[in-house]
């Protein structure tokens, strides 16, 4: 074992090493509280600078991590910063920032590289600098690793590179951060070593692959796999609604054989940071193999089309009713990607509200997660939460049940709405005001 590395490894096992961890949002602020519950001083870096600021004061900007754990965290040690210099007081670098499509529907890098970038001035002797962002198989060793070897620090001896990608799934009651097992990948055994060390001591199963790049398959495999299958059975939807078929009832009798088959629900199409996005990070980089991905390919074409399937229901219902969709006052229900949420990211619930708009309909929504419409990169609307009432509910010539939060009265909006379009499957009996979609 070489000097440094025997250094790292007893630093991380001993929980004298100081981390940092680079991007404070749905990934970076769970695996913070992590390692501040474990005993590890841990410096938060962020450059949004109202998040450090809110961190600073104990505040939590995440509907799921309660205030009160931000501040017991803050009250043993931990801190945030948009200073970047601070990165080398850090034994461990760990980058969650984002790595979302561009308007081409290609990698946007830039968060991943940017980030490097600013960081690469600090980087030192003895440090491991781990990736979670989710990416295409390439991006550690084509992207972090020669900006690293700038400093002329040799990677595996000096300093070391791995990539674990995150796994967290926002609102899940039944993991958490230390539950879910970490693939883990380094650019040589030295890294890998190194980088386990930093990662058993906070996850209770560390999974090590050959690779950075095997890791970052690992990841787009989880990934598409959900994403086929929950094409597949938004297909089988269709079809199963032109001959009708209620295809809840038939995933439901499906999921009782007890092997060979897992249970996909459909819906109004993709969200999240991951679903909708890595199956375009594998088929763009086989694209420079020479391979087309057509069967991940059409699965993200047929997603993609379920918001537009959505409306399409919607028009219908209302000219059942003798009412065009120019002009009607439709209620979005649940805009958040999934439910029990406020994650806004790639939520189909947002492009079936521009549809509606840019169809002239009279938009509004309801979110209890989400009180204000936030600002995003792509998607702009001035807009609050509408109370969930009886009095409220008849405004609406039509609601469009897009994000199944336990919080609605399902009775309530039943029994109170003139159409309901139900993309969720949450109506399971039929009625003449119902429409599943």
């Amino acid at each position: 074992m070489s000097l440094q590395k025997q250094v790292s490894v007893e630093k991380f096992k001993s929980k004298r090493a100081k981390l940092g961890i680079v991007g404070l949002g749905y990934v970076g602020l769970p695996l913070m509280l992590r390692y501040n519950a474990i005993g590890y001083n841990v410096l938060g870096i962020d450059i949004d600078e109202s998040k450090v600021e809110r961190l600073n004061a104990g505040q939590s900007y995440i509907e799921h991590i309660a205030a009160e754990k931000v501040l017991a965290a803050r009250q043993s040690g931990f801190e945030a910063t948009t200073d970047f210099s601070r990165a080398s007081e850090c034994d461990a670098l760990i980058l969650c920032v984002p790595t979302p499509l561009n308007k081409y529907r290609e990698p946007d890098m830039s968060f991943v590289i940017n980030t490097t970038d600013a960081l690469k001035p600090y980087v030192r002797s003895g440090q491991v600098i781990s990736l979670e962002s989710t990416t295409y198989p390439g991006t550690t060793e084509e992207e972090l690793l020669p900006r690293i070897q700038e400093s002329g620090l040799v990677v595996g001896e000096d300093i070391f590179l791995v990539y674990s990608p995150e796994r967290e799934d926002p609102g899940n009651p039944d993991f958490e951060t230390r539950t879910i097992p970490k693939v883990i990948g380094g650019h040589t055994p030295a890294c890998l070593e190194v980088g386990i060390a930093l990662y058993e001591q906070a996850i209770d199963r560390v999974v090590p692959v050959s690779s950075t790049k095997a890791a970052e398959m690992t990841k787009l495999l989880e990934n598409i796999h959900r994403a086929v299958n929950i094409g597949l059975v938004n297909e089988m939807k269709i079809v199963a609604d032109r001959m009708g078929i209620d295809i809840f009832e038939v995933v439901d009798a499906a999921a009782t054989k007890p092997f060979g088959f897992t249970a996909y629900y459909p819906g109004p199409g993709l969200g999240g940071h991951c679903i909708p996005i890595d199956p375009f990070y594998l088929t763009w980089k086989a694209r420079e193999y020479g391979l087309h991905t057509r069967f991940i390919e059409l699965s993200g074409e047929v997603n993609q089309a379920m918001p537009e399937y959505v409306v399409g229901k919607l028009m219908d219902g209302l000219n059942d009713q003798g009412k065009p969709l120019k002009g009607s006052k439709v209620l979005v229900l649940g805009i958040a990607y999934k439910k029990n949420v406020d994650d806004m990211r790639e939520s189909p619930s947002v492009e079936i509200m521009e549809l509606l708009e840019a169809k002239g309909c009279d938009i509004a929504y309801s979110d209890p997660h989400v009180p204000v419409f936030p600002k995003m990169r792509e998607h702009h609307f001035t807009l609050s939460s509408e109370p969930v009432t009886a009095q409220n509910l008849a405004r609406f010539d039509a609601v469009v049940l897009a994000t199944d939060h336990d919080k609605f009265d399902y009775k309530l909006i039943s029994d109170n709405c003139k159409l309901i379009v139900d993309s969720r499957g949450k109506y399971r009996q039929p009625a003449a005001h119902i429409i599943k979609a």
